[in-house]
């Protein structure tokens, strides 16, 4: 049991998380909460956390939350010396990227993702080898190896304005076939896609999305652009995780569905307490390595650091960059 003083400083935290965390719970991470927000002040650092973290971490010890291109976004505005991702490791990556003079820690280094271990570094080279001369737009989920040897990245949230921002009749889209599927479904341009897919969105099914009307009459569902398209097209509205929220609270549906990874209705939720959240969930085993301990652990220890080779990091960072000006 943490220390009376520790829990008093606390509660103004716990006051934003109590619908989600029960009360006989929240002594387990008060203590882990004080120590990191000391760390952050000892150590210079900031913590970014993914949309898919859990609600004592996005709530009560991160300085920056949000999607894949608002963490690469806001990485390059960072004004400390060390960067704790609270995500997975292709995301430490790319704030190191942009971020290469600054020391950029991951809580545990184990924190991958099934799409960008779906590809390497020579099958984009055979990808350009089958298919000269056509430009290869690969999306951030995915290793700074295989970022190096892209022309562009793009997240889900703007891959449609980066394949049509490269004036070509065709572009090869990388890694994630279900993401490329969705957008040449909105485009002119001939997407050439590769056969990978995200563990957690390939799980959703039309037949759950129609379970899912059935069993809540008048349930506006989102569907994340990584889900199958057969998903997408039984759902209300696509987009990704920063479109997801930012359509709840314009248009405040009664009861909505997610359909993404488990946390982001969490996150979601403590902003919309009226609303009433189904949640179908699908957690990331990647994501769920990340935990209050082990954020303490790093800022203690200054571990684990991710380093990119120089000449690599340089080709990648050039991709990533050329994304982010893409408006």
């Amino acid at each position: 049991m943490p220390a009376t003083e520790v829990l008093e400083r606390a509660a103004p935290l716990y006051d934003r998380v109590k619908s989600l965390i029960p009360p006989i719970e929240w002594p387990a991470f008060a203590a882990d909460i004080d120590a990191i927000l000391a760390l952050k002040r000892e150590r210079d650092a900031v913590i970014l956390a993914h949309n898919y973290m859990t609600p004592e971490i996005f709530h009560c010890v991160a300085d920056i939350v949000g999607d894949s291109l608002a963490l690469a976004r806001e990485a390059m505005k960072a004004d400390a010396k060390v960067i704790v991702l609270a995500g997975v490791h292709f995301m430490a990556e790319t704030a190191k990227l942009l971020n290469p003079t600054k020391t950029v820690l991951i809580p545990d280094s184990r924190a991958g993702c099934s799409l960008a271990a779906s590809i390497t570094a020579a099958d984009v080279r055979l990808m350009r080898q089958r298919h000269p001369g056509v430009p290869v737009v690969t999306y951030v989920n995915s290793s700074a190896a295989v970022k190096a040897e892209s022309d562009i990245c793009c997240t889900s949230g703007n891959a449609r304005k980066i394949v049509e921002s490269l004036g070509t009749d065709t572009v090869i889209m990388l890694p994630d076939e279900y993401l490329a599927r969705n957008i040449a479904a909105q485009t002119d341009v001939k997407i050439i896609a590769w056969a990978g897919h995200c563990e957690v969105h390939e799980r959703f099914t039309a037949a759950e999305v129609r379970a899912l009307r059935t069993d809540y009459p008048g349930v506006t569902i989102l569907a994340h652009p990584e889900c199958p398209p057969e998903v997408v097209a039984e759902a209300d509205y696509t987009g990704s995780t920063a479109d997801m929220s930012s359509y709840v609270g314009r248009e405040k549906p009664a009861r909505v569905v997610l359909l993404t990874e488990c946390s982001m209705s969490d996150n979601v939720s403590v902003h919309h307490p009226d609303i009433d959240f189904i949640r179908p969930c699908n957690l990331c085993p990647h994501m769920k390595r990340i935990t209050l301990p082990n954020i303490r652990h790093a800022l203690e220890t200054m571990q684990q650091e991710v380093t990119i080779d120089p000449g690599l990091a340089e080709r990648a960072r050039r991709s990533v960059e050329r994304m982010l000006e893409v408006r």
